[in-house]
């Protein structure tokens, strides 16, 4: 989604905001960061799409900056009484941060849900961590709950003056490079990222476009640009835990007000697509929410081009245990992977004439399970290099009168459905007892499926049948052949000539519990 806003020209909360940008310290802990040329990304989008290198701050991301400032203009009185925040991570490590440098005391409210990666910086830090709550809302009721009882100075993650001219020393270091920018991109949770930037860069020059992205479930900004007042929502999505934010910041809504043009909403695949973009051209591995500025970036590049465009690349605090996640669905986000689900009868043959259909079209997914109908589903990813190569195969799927249906952008089939394909042969189908279950590597080549059915026939009924593409040479499939023969090891040497390495897993604890 996106939403233009209607600037008044005024600027009755921005004009504070040039001075203390100005007057900002930050570069005690922060570096000037630099801004990187994405070649790749530019000669996919036809403009010129650069970088700004936030993920590389000595915390991994921008929040150094608006703590710092916010902190360092504290009073003796209010630094001796110690400090308190809550953040979901990259503010925590910027508090923590500020306080080892200035020496003052730390606490920090951090989400049950934070990455551990980021609960253990903190830690690394000298900062004393209390977890609680399933968000960011609830980690601030708790810190301010802390704050009253033990006298504590709150340090706000973005709704705060000093905190978002912190952060606003980015947009004067744009302003600086040599490049003139058409638009720049800047992702928002709370809003004091793009509140700081947007105010020095708005009075600065008005050529510029400024654009704040969202991901579409946690738009705390959409949504009170549309009610024309702060929103609180009732839940976020936890996924880009750095911009899981359910109410913009009051000081960040009047600021944004004024000086930026158009938000955007991004979906996660879309922010998946931009972390593997961020990848390719820098080697860095950003988080998701470092990701979202240059997801909103692509779409509103999509109607423009030979323009000069600036995303912030915000944080690079990636939680490893995503990156299986991120990497499968990038290629949903760039619409580079099809997903469908096919009907084919339930006879031995039909799986070898669907997989001709595909030819040398990249497979990567195959999920198949015998039923006891008449026909059977399979779900498959396909990826393609265009949509029009995507067309042309569904129009070669309707000529050949196959049914099937387009799950590509479907959510309970990507999150859930693709996964759990599959089930247990029915107890009264007799073939369940013959059938046996193998497991092997499968060369990762267009044309490997189409190779391998050709050489396995028709003799022998596949009666399940798993494959993923992973990006390697070769990659697992577990697939299940009724074999109805009393000479077991027919099948063997029959698998054997087809090329593949296959090991029998008949008796696998899983297969037995789960599948037979």
């Amino acid at each position: 989604m996106r939403l233009k806003i209607k600037n008044t020209g005024k600027f009755k909360y921005s004009k504070k905001y040039l001075k203390l940008i100005n007057d900002a310290s930050v570069y005690d802990v922060a570096i000037d960061s630099p801004t990187t040329f994405a070649t790749n990304l530019s000669a996919k989008e036809k403009n010129d799409i650069y970088l700004k290198r936030e993920d590389l701050q000595p915390i991994f991301s921008f929040k150094n900056r608006g703590a710092y400032n916010k902190i360092f203009n504290l009073s003796e009185k209010q630094r001796s009484s110690g400090i308190i925040a809550a953040s979901a991570g990259n503010h925590a490590q910027g508090v923590a941060l500020a306080c080892k440098k200035l020496n003052i005391k730390c606490n920090i409210v951090i989400p049950v849900t934070a990455p551990e990666n980021k609960i253990n910086s903190v830690k690394r830090l000298g900062a004393k961590i209390t977890l609680h709550g399933e968000n960011l809302a609830e980690a601030l009721v708790k810190a301010d709950e802390i704050s009253k009882k033990y006298n504590y100075t709150f340090v706000h993650p973005f709704d705060d003056p000093y905190t978002i001219a912190g952060q606003g020393t980015i947009g004067k270091e744009i302003l600086q490079d040599s490049i003139k920018y058409d638009a720049i991109f800047v992702p928002v949770g709370g809003g004091g990222l793009l509140a700081g930037i947007s105010a020095w860069i708005r009075q600065n020059d008005k050529t510029i476009k400024i654009v704040g992205v969202e991901v579409d479930d946690s738009a705390c900004l959409m949504e009170a640009l549309k009610s024309n007042k702060r929103v609180l929502l009732k839940k976020v999505g936890l996924f880009a835990d750095g911009v899981a934010v359910s109410q913009v910041g009051k000081h960040n809504l009047d600021v944004i007000k004024e000086c930026v043009d158009e938000v955007i909403t991004v979906n996660i695949d879309e922010v998946c697509a931009a972390v593997k973009d961020i990848f390719e051209d820098t080697r860095i591995l950003s988080e998701p929410s470092g990701a979202v500025a240059l997801a909103g970036l692509k779409i509103y590049s999509k109607k423009t081009k030979n323009k000069n465009l600036l995303a912030l690349s915000s944080g690079a605090n990636v939680n490893f245990q995503k990156l299986g996640f991120i990497v499968e669905r990038s290629e949903l986000g760039e619409n580079r992977e099809k997903i469908l689900s096919i009907k084919i009868p339930e006879q031995p043959g039909s799986f070898l004439k669907l997989a001709k259909v595909f030819g040398k079209l990249p497979v990567t997914e195959f999920n198949y399970r015998k039923s006891n109908k008449k026909d059977a589903f399979i779900l498959v990813g396909i990826r393609t290099s265009s949509e029009e190569s995507f067309i042309k195969l569904k129009n070669k799927l309707k000529k050949l009168k196959y049914k099937f249906n387009d799950y590509t952008s479907n959510k309970i089939s990507n999150d859930h459905l693709r996964h759990m394909v599959g089930g247990r042969a029915s107890s009264d189908d007799k073939s369940e007892h013959n059938e046996r279950i193998f497991n092997g590597e499968f060369p990762e080549k267009p044309g490997a499926l189409l190779d391998f059915l050709k050489n396995f026939g028709t003799n022998w009924n596949i009666s399940l049948f798993h494959y993923r593409n992973i990006g390697s040479a070769y990659g697992n499939i577990l697939i299940g052949i009724e074999d109805p023969n009393d000479n077991k090891s027919l099948l063997i040497k029959h698998l054997d000539k087809c090329g593949t390495i296959f090991k029998e897993e008949s008796n696998n604890r899983a297969y037995l519990d789960f599948l037979k």
